[in-house]
């Protein structure tokens, strides 16, 4: 998490007296700076509160300081960053050109190699902010500054003890601003330790006795775009180990049914919440045991993210091995809430669950809910309802030693079962806080029915009118498994 920075106003280069108060070709006078700078006081003053939620290192979203405005700054609203109205890209393509900022960190920046006339790629003049100690440099180390030259000679912080380690300011200064492009600033010959500096994390080292403006200039630009590209790759690492982790757990929570040899029809979609990085907590399963008898389950994990969605995975197979083995209704719940208990992180965590188990002839079967919505039964004869659902048993991971009443209920020889989690229910309709709810979902699949939708393009607009009922993406996850029992015509002798 950053780390916050006390209030305070940008320092301009002019003020460290190490850049020339000259302004770069169409930029503001010496002038303008300083009441750009003293606005920027102000308004730092009037809004302290954004100013102190300043982040040492905070960056741009790619992890670079660049495009930052010397002319304003942000003076509140959620999104205020600080960051100025006229913030340019680092490209600069179609926006006005970007000044580097480099800040020197050097005990005496009077005896530094620095000149005054450093420019960047394009001939503008390159800011220098300078700061005797890391004291003041954390304090001139705002959101603007690009790069910072450190002088690896400089005393570490801390206890005596650490002095034994050479790149003690160096460590310290990569924890202050990890996203920062960071050179090192070592004695002639002292390659060894430079090299060790750039593998503990810095971009380049430099020989004090050997810089010029031209090569210094040269070694900001490149150390600020190695920066940049060191950020990028690492986010898109970042991206594809995410999306391995997705993949993994989606075939953990979203399974292959297991329904070969029966005549019945399987389809399911699922759809993660809008703040979802990993997929929630949601899961289901559909398997047929030897005898013909296909059982279907559908639950859902209290909570969101990767350990919500890993406890969901192991109740899922569980689930499976328990049904296989031949267990079902209150002993299996039994046997899974034991599973729970014992997985999860946190005794308040709980899952609800419903599981149907339809018999060979497809004609019936046995419903069990523990805390889940009931499922919705769809038949030719009669409008779309709910099954049952007075006997629902507690969530499991409620009650120690609860009881799962198994109900049997009449499907017929024609329907369609639609088993959900409450994340299809709970959206909002319309402007107010009114809920969809459960009667406001069988008066949808009711007219969805009416109008010939089935099977996928069923549980497809129901999902997608949710969404459009909730005014854009649901904040819970939605899992829906369908199954359909159409007879197969008995042929003529």
């Amino acid at each position: 998490m950053p780390v916050p920075v006390p209030r305070q106003r940008a320092i301009p280069a002019v003020e460290s007296g190490q850049a020339q108060a000259t302004p770069a070709v169409g930029g503001p006078s010496k002038k303008e700076t300083v009441h750009n700078e003293a606005t920027r006081a102000e308004n730092n003053t009037a809004h302290g509160d954004n100013a102190h939620n300043t982040a040492l290192n905070a960056t741009p979203v790619d992890g670079v300081h660049h495009g930052v405005s010397t002319t304003s700054v942000s003076t509140g609203g959620p999104n205020a960053t600080g960051v100025g109205t006229t913030s340019v890209s680092a490209t600069g393509v179609g926006t006005a050109p970007t000044t580097l900022t480099l800040l020197l960190i050097e005990d005496d920046p009077t005896a530094a190699p620095i000149v005054h006339d450093l420019l960047d790629a394009d001939g503008r003049p390159i800011r220098v902010r300078t700061a005797r100690n890391l004291t003041e440099a954390e304090r001139l180390l705002t959101h603007d500054v690009h790069c910072i030259l450190l002088d690896l000679a400089l005393p570490a912080p801390g206890k005596a003890s650490e002095s034994d380690d050479e790149l003690a300011v160096l460590r310290h200064v990569l924890r202050l601003a990890p996203r920062h492009a960071v050179l090192a600033l070592t004695a002639s010959g002292d390659a060894e330790r430079g090299a060790e500096a750039v593998r503990v994390g810095a971009q380049d080292y430099l020989y004090k006795d050997e810089l010029d403006g031209r090569l210094l200039s040269r070694a900001i630009r490149y150390a600020v775009e190695r920066k940049r590209s060191d950020t990028a790759e690492r986010r898109l690492a970042e991206g594809k180990l995410r999306a391995q982790e997705n993949a993994r757990l989606e075939r953990g929570l979203l399974p292959t049914p297991l329904l070969e040899g029966s005549p019945l029809r399987f389809a399911a979609r699922y759809r993660p919440g809008r703040s979802r990085a990993l997929l929630g907590g949601d899961f289901y399963d559909t398997v047929r045991t030897p005898d013909g008898t296909v059982h279907a389950m559908i639950g859902d994990v209290c909570g969101h993210g990767p350990d919500e969605a890993a406890l969901g995975v192991e109740l899922r197979i569980a689930w499976r091995a328990l049904t296989l083995a031949g267990l079902c209704g209150d002993e299996l719940l039994n046997t899974l809430q034991q599973v729970l208990e014992h997985e999860r992180d946190d005794d308040e965590i709980f899952a609800t669950l419903c599981t149907v188990d339809i018999a060979p002839d497809g004609r019936r079967a046995g419903l069990c809910l523990a805390g889940h919505p009931a499922p919705l039964i769809a038949r030719p004869d009669r409008p779309a309802r709910l099954l049952p659902y007075d006997n629902n048993g507690p969530a499991l991971g409620l009650l120690p030693g609860a009881r799962w009443p198994r109900m049997q209920v009449e499907l017929g020889a024609e329907w369609s079962l639609m088993l959900y989690t409450d994340g299809l229910i709970e959206g909002r309709i319309g402007e107010g806080r009114e809920r969809l709810g459960q009667d406001g979902m069988v008066e949808m699949i009711r007219r969805q029915l009416s109008e010939g939708l089935r099977g996928e393009a069923l549980l497809r607009a129901a999902v997608n009118e949710v969404r459009e009922l909730n005014g854009g993406e649901l904040t819970d996850d939605v899992a829906v498994v369908l199954l359909d029992r159409i007879p197969v015509p008995v042929p003529q002798p």
